[in-house]
């Protein structure tokens, strides 16, 4: 699957379960191991559990490789391991503690907004 295709999916599952402060990061030239680190923010612990699983059954429909999730049970932070893009949704003290935009804050993907397909109701 493209980079920009899993990306973009990453964060649209993201949003569907009401992510917040959703941002992609741009790592390749920061780490051999994959290319892309995407943050969120959940409001509490089912929240990010919530948005990991999301995350998890879109891109396994999708047919993406999913590697691992780590932190499911009770945890402020879950990891989701896609391979060339790793996601990490934590809860907002979390997220402001251990800071990781400073780690990883590269270069910000800017991602186009697909418009919402209006439907034709029929009266």
């Amino acid at each position: 699957m493209d980079i920009r295709k899993k990306q973009r999916s990453v964060v649209q599952a993201l949003e569907d379960v009401k992510g917040r402060d959703i941002v992609v990061y741009n790592v390749a030239r920061l780490s051999p191991i994959f290319e892309r680190v995407v943050i969120a923010t959940g409001d509490s612990t089912r929240h990010v559990r919530a948005l990991a699983e999301s995350v998890h059954d879109r891109l396994k429909a999708l047919g993406a490789s999913v590697r691992g999730i780590e932190g499911r049970t009770g945890s402020d932070w879950v990891l989701v391991d896609l391979g060339d893009v790793v996601v990490h949704v934590m809860h907002s003290n979390a997220r402001h503690y251990y800071n990781l935009e400073e780690l990883w804050g590269g270069k910000v993907v800017r991602l186009k907004r697909v418009p919402a397909v209006r439907r034709r109701v029929r009266r």
